[in-house]
């Protein structure tokens, strides 16, 4: 899950969590949203924690048959 997936996620369960005034039976909108809302900032803090870790991993692999000095 992206970014753009975990934001859109949080603003659907907020619109189902304040917006929506209709009922379903069987099914409470508010609660939906709210799931939403906490599965969405879940993806984003993995994502962003991904991201983080992949900028960390960066090495420079120097060729020693070369030399910078010369």
């Amino acid at each position: 899950m992206g970014i753009g997936t975990s934001i859109f996620l949080i603003a659907v369960g907020a619109i189902l969590k304040f917006a929506v005034t209709a009922s379903v039976s069987g099914i409470e909108l508010a609660t939906v949203g709210v799931i939403l809302m906490i599965v969405g900032v879940i993806g984003l803090l993995i994502s962003l924690f991904l991201i983080a870790t992949a900028r960390d991993r960066r090495t420079t692999v120097r060729d020693p048959r070369v030399d910078p000095y010369a």
